[in-house]
């Protein structure tokens, strides 16, 4: 505790060498407003920075942001700041009620906070972007704050964020799901994937119809109809709305959900093929190879290219299976959707022969969704041929 208090010192002693006044001149100047000198919290392990009004500046409507006659003062208030060397930072400030010609009787407006939360605008910005790369918690923890303030600074920014994103050039979007909690509870999120430029859109609550066409109420029609590309899973409901709000546009199928669902089915061959060489006393072929099967060549390691080298000499539907899963990566490679389409149909018809069901019911999937997947392989000279380079889904 004694070399914390020192270093606490040490600290403060040097913000005050820097003049903090002046720091926060540069960093967070609000004309009308001075800061007075900084001290010691009455906890001893905080700063206080009161906050004047500057001589001669009106106040201004919290509701019609216009300059209005003040008449009395609120009591004093805090304003969490961001802190410094780990020390936490207040502003102090005793609000203006003003007449306003307009609003009437209401509060001024404070240009470091909307007035209704306890931290300023730029710590609440502060802990929202550290609530990007840590949980809530874990932010809370590290600034010494409560999980509530974090939770409303992420709110705060979010709100903004809505308030102020602009739609007026949408030209590709990508619809997935998300689960948020146990249960099987979804989020549908929308996002804009234009080259060069993606973000999230819109969240919608549920993985229903309803609630993925509440973002095409939300951009309207007219928005709706400058869409020219559509990335989303084989999720029926997502394909019947995709083809009632954007029948122009060019539908692609999600190469990522494709993948994943082979890798489904692959991990399903190899759990049931090593359980069944268990029951009837082999080897066990199969043990420690989930990973040597499921994960990219380029991204296997050292042991695992070994263990992989030495599973592919035996006759197992594992590896059959994993060898269909290998071969079909050809077909991403294809810049002509007839070759595609030609390669597509030799897979198909030699999985349906290979007598693994579960790679069978990939390939009567990708039957089904057959114009789809071709759309993937036309995006591509589209997509380029229009100086966009590449789509953001290869």
């Amino acid at each position: 505790m004694a070399l914390r208090f020192i270093l606490e010192v040490f600290a403060f002693a040097i913000i005050l060498a820097m003049d903090l006044i002046t720091i926060l001149n540069h960093c967070s100047h609000h004309p009308g407003f001075v800061y007075r000198p900084a001290r010691w919290g009455a906890d001893k392990k905080s700063i206080e920075i009161a906050i004047r009004p500057r001589a001669g500046s009106a106040a201004i409507c919290s509701g019609c942001h216009q300059p209005a006659p003040g008449y009395d003062h609120l009591p004093e208030r805090r304003f969490e700041f961001i802190p410094f060397w780990g020390i936490l930072v207040f502003f102090l400030y005793r609000m203006r009620r003003v007449d306003c010609r307009n609003c009437g009787q209401v509060v001024e407006d404070v240009p470091w906070s909307d007035g209704k939360h306890q931290s300023t605008k730029a710590h609440m910005l502060f802990l929202a972007r550290w609530a990007r790369k840590l949980s809530w918690k874990e932010t809370a923890e590290s600034f010494h704050t409560s999980w509530d303030r974090v939770c409303g600074a992420v709110e705060y920014v979010v709100a903004w964020g809505l308030e102020h994103r602009t739609m007026e050039s949408i030209r590709a979007i990508g619809v997935d799901e998300i689960q948020y909690a146990k249960g099987h509870k979804y989020l549908t999120l929308v996002y804009q994937i234009d080259a060069g430029f993606t973000r999230l859109l819109w969240v919608g609550k549920e993985r229903t119809i309803a609630s993925f066409e509440g973002f095409f109420t939300v951009i309207g029609k007219q928005l709706a109809a400058q869409i020219e590309f559509v990335c989303s899973d084989m999720w029926q409901n997502y394909l019947d709305v995709i083809r009632d709000k954007c029948p122009q546009a060019l539908h692609i199928l999600d190469r990522f959900h494709i993948v994943a669902h082979m890798n489904k089915a692959l991990d399903e061959i190899r759990a049931g093929e090593a359980r069944k060489l268990v029951q009837e006393g082999n080897a066990p072929l199969l043990k420690k190879t989930r990973w040597c099967v499921l994960k990219r060549k380029e991204n296997l390691t050292a042991k695992q290219q070994h263990r992989l080298r030495d599973l592919l000499r035996y006759n197992l539907q594992t590896v059959r299976a994993y060898l269909l899963k290998e071969d079909f990566q050809q077909f991403w490679k294809y810049n002509s959707p007839y070759w595609a389409g030609m390669f597509l149909d030799f897979w198909c018809s030699q999985t349906m022969r290979s007598r693994i069901e579960p790679m069978k019911k990939i390939a009567r999937m990708l039957r089904k969704h057959r114009p789809l997947l071709m759309n993937l392989i036309r995006q591509k000279n589209l997509w380029v041929s229009s100086g966009s380079g590449s789509f953001p889904s290869e």
